[in-house]
This record gives structure tokens, C-alpha cells and sequence, in this order.
């Protein structure tokens, strides 16, 4: 197998002509991202769509709940759920971090899933976020995307059988149970995942533990046991994050005022939105988009 240091070499190398700021950049294939941060960003909340992130140079550090997630050069993290959590990046403007983002694609995965069969199955629970020591095979897949983003008739031509083969290594790796149980639909992993999938495409409403767990098919001390164990968060914490982060994106990205987003979020008091904002990204509302306006000036 190539070292680790070799292959991240050669990935950083790729990469670097890609980038043209900190930050996530857009690639020439729609659900391939690029990462690059040329400084230490301390712990901060932020949640990823369901994806692969390969490190190439600096490290990350996830934290969800009481669990810590390294993932350096040499380690890719699978996200199957978006879940908020945080996150700690160690990058500098000599060695800034770089990597590259996989966005799952649900109807890709499946086809995948079905088509490998069911000779991966195991019995343990599984987790919804880790980070996952890289292979020969997912080394070699993860260069060959990289190569293809630097020519366009290569991206057009084989984009999508390089973006199958990452999955494909993915699959067969120490997540790939959880990315199987996505698909699989049954077990307490399934009802907890259809009901994350509930809040967020409904977080702006409220709901009981009771109405949760009546969904699915859970009585309620179970429903909080498989919650709390797939999350690291009671239902109420998750929601509250959930709703904290998407208030975060309105303010930043959609040009929405502090009252206009407390109540997108279904905050129903503006103090308590900034309040609970401010206690979870360590500045006010207000102040949060001041800095991102003047950064864009």
C-alpha cells in the first residue's frame, strides 16, 4: 500500500490549482466539493449534508456529543445524517487544510446497496458519523477523482463512474453498514433516521418526544434510548441545534434580519433566539452578521 504521507501529497497537489479561497469551493462535478482553510478555525458548529470528506493536509476534529472524531490525512469521515455537531480545523497559510467532499447521491446509493447484495450485514448499531482509515482501493479512487476535476471532458466522460467508485469503496468499509442501513429501511437506526429526516424538513414546527416516538413505533424511554445513542442529543437539544445552524444560513447566505430569522426557525421570542444563539456560536445574531457583511465588503 502507498504511505500515507505520499498519498496525501499527491492529493494536496491536486487540490491546490483547484482552490481559489478559503472555504468550500465548487467543483466541475456538481456533488464533489473542494475544502481549503489556511488558518486554525477553534471549535465551531456547522453540519454536513450527508457526505465523504477526504483530508489531504492539516486535520479535523468532529465532536458529537461525548464523542471525539479525528480525521487527518490518510482518514476519510462518512457522514450518513446530517447531524449538527462540532468542529475544530487545524490548517495554517503554509500548510492549509485541503481535502475533497463527496455529496451522497440517495438513488446512486441504492442502486449500489441493492446491487452488492446483503453479505455485509452485521449486528451492531450503526454510527452515523466516523472517520474511516483509507484503503489501497479507496486511495487509488479518491486520486483518480481528483485527476479527473482538473479536465473537462474527463469530468463530462468518467465524472460519474470516478464519483461510483469512491461510494463504492465507501460501501465497503467499516461504514458501510451504516450507509447500507440508509437504504435497507428497517431496524431502530431506520425509524430514528425517518424521523431526523421529519425535523429537518419540518424544524420550524414543534413537536413532542411523545409524537417523535408514536412515529416511530416507539414507546418513549426506547425512542429516547436509540435517539440519544444515533444523535449524542435528547430530541429537544437536536432540535434546538438544528434550528440554531439553519438560523445561521439564513443570516449569512439568504440576507435575512435577526427577527425575520427567529421566526423562520420557529423561535416565537426574538431575546430567546439570541439568547440560545449566542450561547451556542459565542456571539449574537447581530453581531454574527455584521463580521460576514464586512468580510463581504
Amino acid at each position: 500500500m502507498a504511505s500515507t504521507a505520499h498519498v496525501g501529497n499527491a492529493l494536496a497537489d491536486l487540490i491546490t490549482p483547484l482552490v481559489k479561497s478559503d472555504g468550500m469551493s465548487a467543483s466541475r462535478l456538481p456533488r464533489v466539493s473542494l475544502l481549503c482553510l489556511g488558518r486554525h478555525q477553534v471549535r465551531t458548529p456547522l453540519m454536513y449534508e450527508p457526505s465523504l470528506t477526504i483530508i489531504a493536509q492539516g486535520r479535523k476534529v468532529g465532536y458529537l456529543g461525548d464523542r471525539e472524531i479525528h480525521y487527518n490525512p490518510g482518514h476519510y469521515l462518512v457522514q450518513t445524517l446530517p447531524l449538527p455537531f462540532e468542529c475544530e480545523t487545524h490548517g495554517s497559510p503554509d500548510a492549509p487544510l485541503l481535502g475533497i467532499s463527496v455529496k451522497f447521491d440517495p438513488a446512486l446509493l441504492s442502486e449500489m446497496v441493492t446491487a452488492m447484495g446483503d453479505g455485509h450485514q452485521t449486528t451492531a448499531t450503526p454510527k452515523p458519523m466516523a472517520s474511516v482509515a483509507m484503503n489501497e482501493g479507496m486511495q487509488a479512487a479518491v486520486l483518480r477523482l481528483a485527476r479527473t476535476l482538473h479536465e473537462p471532458v474527463e469530468c463530462s466522460t468518467m465524472g460519474e463512474a470516478r464519483i461510483r467508485d469512491v461510494v463504492f469503496e465507501a460501501l465497503k468499509g467499516e461504514q458501510g453498514p451504516a450507509l447500507r442501513a440508509l437504504v435497507k429501511g428497517h431496524g431502530n437506526y431506520s425509524r430514528i433516521v425517518q424521523v431526523l429526516s421529519q425535523l429537518h424538513t419540518r424544524f420550524a414546527e414543534d413537536f413532542s418526544v411523545e409524537q417523535l416516538a408514536q412515529q416511530a413505533n416507539m414507546s418513549i424511554s426506547t425512542f429516547h434510548q436509540h435517539f440519544k445513542q444515533i444523535t449524542r442529543a435528547s430530541p429537544a437539544q437536536y432540535l434546538k441545534r438544528l434550528r440554531l445552524i439553519k438560523a445561521q444560513q439564513l443570516l449569512l447566505q439568504d440576507s435575512y434580519n435577526v427577527n425575520q430569522t427567529a421566526l423562520a426557525v420557529g423561535y416565537r421570542s426574538v431575546p430567546q433566539f439570541s439568547r440560545d444563539y449566542k450561547r451556542y456560536f459565542g456571539e449574537s445574531p447581530l453581531q454574527h452578521r455584521r463580521q460576514e457583511q464586512a468580510l463581504r465588503a
